[in-house]
């Protein structure tokens, strides 16, 4: 006995990962019927970002496209505009949709953002992948910002590509209340916003989000959920769906009071679960809540 050697780690994950894709797949499957039997299914597209679907690990877009597939999910929303032709084909081989392109504008650099941005938005269109826009830096007022969305926004209008502000904490639009104050000054059509939750509730708007989704309701393009707790850092703020205190279940109730049938994203950042495991738990939440109005 004293001679038996362990077993090297490496190989006890080949032989454990596959299990623990048959179990979360039994698990959706059993989800997946009590929603048949119980609630319909919502209304609103849900599609998962990117950083929950292998970025870190360099998944192609194959097996990107072929987990969200099996899971039930109706898409991704990529971070950047690297590769589009070759993640466009994949997801269309599987009928799933590119919701948008998380992209950014630097309000205090010479260069404000990269040019492969207005170079893939003829490959844009028709697709209805919209840009998903972080307005970043330091600027002493709103004009710069102004000046380069309405930039980006005119030359993205001429595909029929839409732009969806993203705020994001710590950002120059740091919230959707950021964003509804200088979308007026913007003044382009196929410029609107997205509600983020994990950042709203980073910014203390826990007890606010009803408010806050009345205020958006005319200019919301995209929303952003995932389970969190009410405060805390990233770990509490994004966790999988159906874990944390806070009611995301309320929430898309909001959404639904003020008709909002749009796309709905899963934000993954950071979950340390594979994700096989976090993105079948999330989808069989997704399935349990409420399905909102016809």
């Amino acid at each position: 006995m004293e001679n038996l050697k362990p077993i090297p780690a490496a190989f006890m994950n080949f032989l454990i990962r596959p299990l623990l894709v048959f179990l979360a797949a039994l698990a959706l499957a059993g989800a997946s019927s009590l929603a048949v039997a119980g609630n319909p299914p919502r209304a609103n597209p849900f599609f998962a970002f990117d950083n929950g679907v292998g970025r870190e690990a360099k998944w192609s877009p194959e097996q990107q496209a072929d987990l969200l597939v099996r899971f039930g999910y109706a898409g991704i929303g990529y971070s950047g505009v690297t590769d589009l032709a070759a993640r466009q084909a994949a997801f269309r081989a599987k009928g799933l949709k590119i919701f948008n392109l998380y992209v950014a504008v630097h309000v205090d650099r010479p260069v404000a953002y990269d040019p492969e941005i207005t170079a893939v938005l003829p490959q844009l269109a028709g697709t209805g992948t919209a840009l998903w826009l972080t307005v970043q830096g330091r600027s002493p007022n709103d004009e710069r910002a102004v000046t380069l969305v309405r930039e980006l926004a005119d030359s993205a209008s001429k595909h029929g590509v839409t732009i969806a502000l993203y705020p994001h904490k710590g950002f120059f639009i740091a919230t959707a209340e950021d964003a509804l104050r200088i979308l007026p000054r913007i003044n382009r059509a196929n410029v609107g916003l997205t509600i983020n939750l994990c950042h709203e509730l980073a910014a203390g708007h826990a007890e606010r989000m009803d408010a806050i989704v009345q205020a958006c309701a005319k200019h919301l393009l995209l929303v952003s959920i995932n389970g969190a707790d009410r405060t805390g850092g990233w770990p509490e703020l994004i966790r999988p769906l159906g874990e944390g205190n806070f009611d995301v279940a309320h929430f898309l109730t909001s959404l639904d009071r003020i008709g909002y049938t749009g796309p709905i994203g899963l934000q993954c950042y950071n979950l340390k679960a594979l994700p096989e495991e976090h993105l079948a738990k999330s989808m069989a939440t997704w399935r349990r809540y409420p399905p909102g109005p016809p």
